[in-house]
């Protein structure tokens, strides 16, 4: 019953009412359940890489031996549902309940992008500098990790820019400021409480996909839209991102994975004059593009790799992670 439920999680990722009713049927089984089960999920690794499996879990986990947790650390039993953060509860407990609950863990919940005293599960991280403290896990995935069956041609597509988004952060606000109501753009934010003069319709994800090119700006840290616009047939167009999370976006390679602009975005129309002229890259960008999204969505890899990355935390946290 649970994998089948899951699978309907995964196929309408934007599905809340799917998404609670199997995280909150996973609370009613007890957790010694999953425990008994944790040998047999890690047994899993033999139908995978081991090295591309090691490789991720050490992206996400890059904790060295002796880390130290303070003696406050909470224990994973402590770990509660609240009345916010809710999906980052479910989301964390989904993989926590395969470990001993008085094992000890620091869990940041929101949009992290500042780099913890102490070792701790974030969401999000500073791609640049020693982050070895932030641990990510795939946090907030009923928002982040959905994807699309883009059915159109990037040929077929309009020649423009399209973006939709709530605009709170100057260097959002920047980017309106310079290219609201340009010919080539069809931008805008849909919060109304400020900048009302840029305020637009909101516009659904099937009409974003008319458009050559999808702008994925960061927000309070990474570009939310950026999974999906990626499995699609437009290009993702942004600066170098400088946070990331389980999608690893500081492995996205500039030209190669999305098309870069500068940070002052002064050259938006010649990156969209050139890939509407040069019509073969803007395919290969996009063809890479969904090879980079493909890793994401073979789930039984995806649960291994978490609980790795959890077994990594508590091992060199000097606990042990395995009864």
């Amino acid at each position: 019953m649970f994998s089948d439920l899951k699978n309907l999680s995964v196929k309408h990722q934007n599905n809340k009412v799917g998404y609670y009713l199997l995280n909150n049927l996973r609370r009613i089984f007890p957790s010694f359940l999953f425990r008994n089960r944790f040998k047999t999920k890690l047994n899993c690794s033999s139908d995978f890489d081991p090295e591309y499996i090691q490789k991720r879990v050490n992206y996400y986990n890059r904790l060295e031996s002796n880390a130290k947790l303070p003696q406050t650390t909470p224990t994973l039993s402590e770990l509660k549902l609240g009345k916010s953060m809710k999906v980052y509860y479910f989301d964390s407990y989904e993989y926590s309940r395969y470990f001993d609950p008085m094992l000890r863990a620091e869990f940041l919940f929101g949009d992290i992008i500042h780099i913890p005293e102490v070792p701790s599960f974030v969401k999000s991280r500073p791609i640049r500098g020693d982050n070895s403290n932030s641990v990510v896990l795939k946090l907030e995935k009923l928002r982040h990790f959905r994807y699309v069956n883009d059915k159109k041609a990037f040929q077929d597509k309009k020649p423009m820019l399209i973006f939709r988004g709530q605009v709170y952060q100057p260097h959002r606000l920047r980017f309106l400021e310079m290219y609201f109501n340009h010919p080539l753009c069809n931008i805008g934010q849909v919060n109304n409480d400020q900048n009302l003069q840029y305020l637009v319709s909101k516009m659904t994800v099937d009409k974003h996909l008319d458009y050559k090119f999808i702008l994925c700006l960061e927000g309070n840290d990474v570009a939310s839209n950026l999974k999906w616009v990626m499995s699609s047939n437009s290009l993702a167009v942004m600066p170098k991102p400088t946070y990331e999370t389980w999608f690893m976006e500081g492995l996205l390679v500039p030209n190669f994975h999305y098309v870069l602009l500068k940070d002052d975005y002064s050259d938006l129309e010649e990156r969209m004059a050139y890939y509407c002229q040069h019509i073969d890259e803007a395919l290969a960008i996009i063809n890479n593009a969904h090879q980079f999204v493909k890793q994401f969505r073979n789930e039984k890899q995806e649960d291994l790799i978490s609980l790795l990355v959890l077994k990594k935390y508590f091992e060199k946290t000097g606990q042990n992670a395995i009864l």
